[in-house]
């Protein structure tokens, strides 16, 4: 099992990157807005020499998230579909997923109640 943390900015946002299995599990915690953008889509990129990208993204430390991580979310599954992995999320918190459904990013990409559902799809 591979365990990196990365402190995205000293606020509210942190990610954790844990490997299961080859499945990428990505770890977010804190608020998800334009001011962190680019560092999560950064932990989010997939890496070329790893094969087909699958990961999971576990919502459920993210309290708040706005357009920005919609758009980060989106850009995240062209990417991993693009390479013939996917992406799953996992945990949104109630908030989260209001605003997921609301958009309809739930119907683009699977959300699952639990990390394990998410892990074995």
């Amino acid at each position: 099992m591979k365990d990196t943390e990365e402190a995205v900015r000293p606020g509210p946002l942190s990610i954790r990157t844990d490997c299961v299995d080859g499945v990428r599990i990505v770890t977010v915690r804190g608020e998800i807005d334009h001011t962190c953008r680019e560092a999560l889509l950064r932990a989010l990129a997939p890496d070329p020499g790893d094969g087909p990208p699958r990961t999971v993204i576990d919502l459920g430390g993210v309290s708040f998230m706005d357009s920005s991580g919609v758009n980060v979310l989106i850009v995240a599954h062209h990417s991993a579909v693009g390479a013939d992995g996917w992406l799953r999320l996992a945990e949104p918190q109630e908030s989260v997923l209001r605003l997921m459904r609301l958009v309809g990013l739930d119907t683009v990409i699977p959300c699952h109640p639990t990390l394990r559902q998410a892990l074995h799809g």
